[in-house]
């Protein structure tokens, strides 16, 4: 990989932006931290840097490709046309293009935005996830005894936490079935509901293609909220700076772990990212009960790079510093598996 890159920086926009705009406005905004922490690493980095947003017509893109062909993509796009499941259908784009490109293939985020079908691919590789059950819109809906209460029911196809409240924990049959036909109705999407694991709430993210690194974790610390409350992230206690002030929600270094349980994770997540054939960098969401019992619940492909979130705050802590990360990434796209 040679010194100096032309990257194209691409990025999921509200509105749709002429070729070659800058963005200089919409990255003073708190909202755009990861898209400007990148941009600013990657000419602090020596590269030259083209911006392209994408909201819902590919054209644009095809035309950029045309018009300026960059030696990689640094690809952020979440959502295409409001709509988050679409993501993988970018990337099957880019892996149709030949140019290199950042981050998960598109097979890895299909994986992994489902969330019942990453938990049977874990499963059937003997990685402990919570027991659960899907529910498909225009399907009947069923309080299951296999089940044991109390409950998370979730979106099966969404991220960040949206659809995630704390009604979203349910401790009876007509409760259960009422979240999920609330998410069937309101949300038009289906429905996974698995069981609640009580303990504490890590993220370990890990980084690599064939040789790959698992950093630090981080440890969601619930201040305030009561003992007899379901101690859970939901959408607000991840991106409700008020809501997290309120309650004193932190995410900070894990600590007070017993003798040996990092490297358990750290083996355990390194597993799950090759299980569910993961690339470039990823992150998952697990839980460690009282007995030491660990549990994966969610598995994050191209999950947040801004320099304030997990992956960043866990390879600074690692010794690698945000644009040694974003650098590293960059080489990753160069050495993706055929």
């Amino acid at each position: 990989m040679r010194k100096k890159l032309r990257v194209l920086l691409v990025f999921d926009t509200p509105l749709t932006k002429p070729i070659g705009y800058d963005y200089k406005e919409e990255f003073k905004d708190i909202d755009w931290n990861t898209e400007r922490d990148v941009y600013n690493a990657l000419l602090d980095n020596g590269h030259t840097v083209r911006l392209l947003g994408i909201n819902n017509d590919i054209k644009i893109f095809l035309e950029e490709i045309k018009n300026n062909k960059p030696d990689v993509i640094f690809n952020l796009v979440e959502v295409f046309d409001g709509k988050s499941h679409l993501d993988k259908n970018f990337v099957s784009l880019l892996e149709m293009i030949n140019i290199p490109f950042t981050g998960s293939s598109a097979g890895g985020l299909l994986i992994c935005n489902d969330k019942a079908m990453s938990k049977k691919i874990l499963s059937y590789h003997k990685i402990k996830v919570p027991h659960f059950m899907t529910f498909y819109r225009k399907r009947k809906v069923w309080f299951s005894k296999r089940l044991r209460l109390p409950l998370v029911v979730k979106p099966l196809c969404e991220e960040a936490s949206r659809g995630i409240s704390l009604g979203s924990i349910v401790d009876d049959e007509k409760s259960m079935i009422d979240r999920v036909m609330f998410i069937h109705k309101n949300m038009q999407m289906d429905a996974i509901v698995e069981e609640y694991i009580e303990g504490r709430e890590l993220y370990i993210s890990v980084i690599g293609n064939k040789k790959i690194k698992a950093l630090p974790p981080r440890e969601v610390k619930f201040g305030n909220v009561p003992d007899d409350e379901p101690r859970i992230a939901t959408y607000k206690a991840k991106w409700d700076e008020k809501y997290r002030k309120r309650w004193d929600i932190k995410n900070t270094f894990a600590r007070n772990l017993a003798n040996g349980m990092d490297k358990k994770m750290f083996d355990m997540c390194k597993r799950a990212y090759r299980a569910l054939n993961m690339r470039c960098y990823a992150r998952f969401d697990i839980r460690v009960t009282n007995n030491e019992r660990m549990f994966i619940f969610e598995a994050n492909a191209n999950p947040c790079l801004a320099k304030n979130d997990e992956v960043a705050q866990s390879a600074e802590k690692a010794g690698i510093s945000y644009n040694e990360l974003i650098q590293k990434i960059l080489r990753l796209a160069f050495k993706r598996d055929n």
